[in-house]
């Protein structure tokens, strides 16, 4: 076998082209058809829509290969119903890679979920993004006093703000169209930074999610 081990480097970009060195050739050594085969297309089970969190790399934390999840992130793993962007991926997931799941994934410990428990100003942008998330704390006021610390209510706020999201997603004509004709299935999760796990939050569609549950609860 041969050497991929990754030489540390006081520059990170040094560092990631080491890295993707180390991965290119520890894979081929696994499988050479490896790259060929991605080469010829993607077919995902999944659509991830998560947050930018560089903790969380969901192929990672699902223990994925490449091909295996199309992916979204943001700030806070926020869905709005004007977000173009947002709203591509969506499409495109669903309606030319024909995926069967969609996922929302929230986290503890999240920056945006932080923020939103308060109004200090982050500048405009950030601001404007937050402002869903930040409402909802807003709407949620009694619930949230009634916890015992900071962590506990950015903990809530990352769970409401993960199934606001899914009813956002719920009105995608796309989405409300697959539901319909073929039993595409929408899934809200939280990741545990703490625990290095996943727990289901809210199911919606037409597909069970059996084996999702069973992953997810370490079975």
């Amino acid at each position: 076998m041969g050497d991929y081990t990754v030489h540390f480097t006081t520059d990170p970009l040094d560092h990631i082209l080491a890295g993707n060195l180390a991965y290119q050739k520890r894979t081929t050594a696994c499988d050479p058809n490896a790259f060929t085969l991605l080469a010829q297309g993607q077919a995902p089970e999944i659509l991830w829509i998560g947050c930018a969190d560089s903790r969380i790399p969901e192929t990672t934390v699902c223990h994925c290969k490449p091909g295996e999840i199309f992916v979204h992130r943001n700030i806070a793993n926020t869905v709005h119903a004007d977000d173009l962007n947002a709203a591509s991926v969506v499409e495109y997931a669903v309606t030319h890679l024909k995926v069967n799941r969609v996922v929302v994934c929230g986290h503890t410990k999240c920056g945006g979920a932080n923020a939103a428990l308060s109004d200090a100003d982050l500048g405009t942008t950030l601001n404007t993004w937050l402002h869903p998330v930040r409402e909802l704390r807003r709407q949620n006021k009694v619930e949230l006093e009634e916890l015992p610390n900071d962590d506990a209510r950015s903990a809530r706020v990352a769970e409401l703000n993960v199934q606001q999201s899914i009813d956002v997603l719920k009105q995608h004509p796309a989405i409300k169209r697959a539901i319909a004709e073929r039993g595409l299935s929408l899934h809200g999760l939280i990741y545990d930074i703490g625990a290095g796990q996943l727990k289901i939050l809210e199911e919606a569609g037409g597909r069970k999610a059996d084996s999702l549950r069973c992953l997810t609860k370490g079975a």
